[in-house]
């Protein structure tokens, strides 16, 4: 296959009023025949957001901005393009923002590589829409949780002298009397 589809680098800026350094990041690939919702639902999944029912809003370097324009209830930004449009209109090396969640505003700086890519050497496979091939650095909860009930206000729960006892002893070193190593 010719080196036909795009490499977007997407680093997460900031999001729940916090900035994020060093960014976290994912590396996609994408065909020019995708659209940006399928780019949105890709960016999401690997940026582990698990409450989908927000809206969001790509914007390109030149103000163009592309949205979900039918789940906005007639509201959606006035000049927006929906998402169905594809990510054809993106050049080598343009720059543009992903913004998930416009309260929280978890806000991406999306870079298109200079270079084409071909899906196949890169995952050695061709995915039907937008797959993340390369990623770094820890992801925030969405709702800034830090285990499952976090109240935000709360102490967190003391940490056993052994985190693993608890477990059922599933694998050999799960349980309360489990060897160091799988060896």
């Amino acid at each position: 296959m010719a080196r036909t589809w795009l490499s977007i680098r997407i680093e997460l800026v900031s999001g729940r009023g916090e900035d994020y350094w060093p960014r976290p990041g994912r590396i996609f690939a994408a065909a020019r025949s995708h659209t940006f919702g399928q780019l949105a639902e890709a960016i999401d999944g690997a940026f582990a957001r698990w409450d989908l029912a927000h809206l969001y809003l790509f914007t390109l370097s030149d103000g163009t901005q592309i949205t979900a324009t039918r789940h906005w209830d007639g509201e959606a930004p006035q000049s927006a393009i929906d998402s169905r449009a594809t990510l054809a209109r993106l050049k080598p090396g343009e720059q543009f923002a992903y913004v998930f969640d416009l309260g929280d505003d978890w806000a991406h700086l999306c870079t298109v590589a200079d270079q084409r890519i071909d899906p196949t050497s890169e995952l050695g496979l061709t995915p039907d829409r937008p797959q993340p091939y390369w990623g770094w650095g820890q992801l925030p909860d969405q709702y800034g949780r830090r285990w499952s009930d976090d109240d935000g206000e709360s102490a967190p729960p003391p940490q056993p002298a052994d985190p693993l006892v608890d477990l059922p002893p599933i694998l050999p070193w799960w349980g309360p009397r489990r060897p160091r190593s799988l060896a």
